[in-house]
């Protein structure tokens, strides 16, 4: 007998279902399940796709923290598997306790959509959402957002300071910092949106750790997609979810554009 779907797809069924408070909590529990995959799936080849979907299913959970609506065939052409492929895949995650899913229908319709799914939070790891905490909050659930810098003449003094006192950190490249500097004044939001540029920048190879991107093209889309975050933020766009989920939105767009056109 079939199963009866109650749950509709939308926004607010998605944000009910996510599972972490943060997108540090997320990556941490995505890290412990990477390595828990390396020492317990022998075939390296399943190993390597395990780890491929489990990545892409990060990427695209930053809205609704640990949750991706992505349908099944969208997530084989990301992946360049076949459908059934990811079925087994999905299967084997969910099997392992790493993922579960859940029916979703549309509302206009009330057909059957694609599932919702769910990053659970490693048993050693688990968290409550409303229980607060001191590390920083991931800005797609509630930040104070900074704004933009309206006084260009002013913000370049600032940038020098940066560069003089070596504020920003080492692994923050200078012209990014600089691009940056010009529209905000503190040291820890310019490295965390160049962690967003790093963070999207996915591993193709997990033996050897290759990514996607070589460290030029990491800086040159990120460039580019702050160009386009000022742009957006100027003409006045609305980022309920905040700046950061905002902007991580954009550079997963350009860096899926690079990578295929490759």
């Amino acid at each position: 007998m079939k199963k009866r779907i109650d749950v509709i797809a939308g926004e607010e069924s998605f944000s009910n279902l996510s599972t972490f408070s943060d997108i540090e909590e997320m990556n941490k529990t995505v890290r412990i399940y990477k390595d828990q995959l390396k020492t317990s799936v022998k075939r390296s080849d399943v190993q390597v796709r395990l780890i491929a979907l489990l990545e892409l299913l990060k990427r695209h959970s930053c809205k609704q923290i640990g949750v991706s609506y992505m349908c099944k065939n969208t997530i084989a052409d990301k992946l360049q598997l076949s459908y059934k492929t990811v079925q087994r895949l999905v299967k084997k995650l969910e099997d392992l306790g790493m993922i579960s899913q859940v029916s979703m229908k549309r509302k206009k319709d009330m057909l059957q959509t694609a599932n919702a799914i769910i990053i659970k939070p490693a048993k050693n790891d688990v968290s409550d959402k409303n229980q607060p905490k001191k590390s920083r909050k991931c800005p797609t659930i509630k930040t104070t957002p900074v704004s933009l810098k309206q006084n260009i003449n002013n913000t370049r003094k600032a940038v020098v300071q940066f560069s003089n006192s070596n504020f920003i950190a080492h692994w923050v490249p200078e012209a990014f910092a600089s691009l940056a500097g010009t529209f905000y004044e503190k040291a820890e939001i310019i490295q965390e949106f160049w962690k967003v540029v790093k963070q999207c920048n996915r591993v193709i190879n997990h033996d050897t750790e290759e990514r996607a991107f070589t460290s030029a093209g990491e800086l040159e889309i990120g460039l580019k997609a702050f160009k386009e975050f000022v742009m957006k933020v100027k003409a006045g766009k609305r980022m309920n979810k905040g700046e950061f989920a905002y902007f991580n939105g954009i550079v997963n767009k350009l860096m899926d554009k690079y990578y295929w056109s490759m």
